[in-house]
């Protein structure tokens, strides 16, 4: 049975699967075309980690950063393990973003993606998010695809 549960980036099994996603990024893209926040970033008081495990194994993370002024979520460093594609390990953890998000009282969630991170674009697209204009800090760089969702 999968558990999605709020873990430690630390943690070795966490830790090794935003690697392996930091890695995959850096051979798709540039470095200024990079936005992944560093494992340690993803221990800030404004951010909320998930992980999505099997028993004892970690088969995906996720995490939201806390815009509080502005009340919204950025989605960030969402992530399956190879063996751990196809059994809903995305979406199980979307959903406990989303939870976590309204249970925070913020109104919305956004996020950047790459525009060849098709499945990614796809996950997204099925939970009610929208293709939206850069938002914050970003800029409109060609590759990024910025997407939003309306919490109800």
């Amino acid at each position: 049975m999968i558990i999605v549960e709020l873990g430690n980036p630390l943690d070795p099994q966490p830790s090794a699967l935003l690697a392996e996603a930091q890695a995959l990024q850096a051979e798709i893209y540039a470095e200024e075309h990079n936005h992944a926040l560093d494992t340690t970033a993803l221990t800030a008081d404004d951010i909320r980690f998930f992980i999505a495990r099997d028993g004892d194994q970690v088969l995906g993370v996720g995490a939201f950063k806390i815009h509080a002024a502005e009340k919204y979520g950025e989605v960030k460093s969402m992530f399956t393990s190879t063996n751990g594609r196809g059994k809903g390990i995305a979406a199980a953890i979307m959903r406990a973003i989303e939870d976590m998000a309204k249970s925070e009282g913020l109104t919305s969630l956004k996020l950047e993606t790459g525009d060849e991170l098709e499945a990614a674009v796809r996950l997204y697209e099925r939970f009610g998010f929208v293709r939206s204009g850069a938002f914050g800090s970003y800029e409109d760089n060609g590759v990024s695809v910025f997407m939003q969702k309306t919490l109800r």
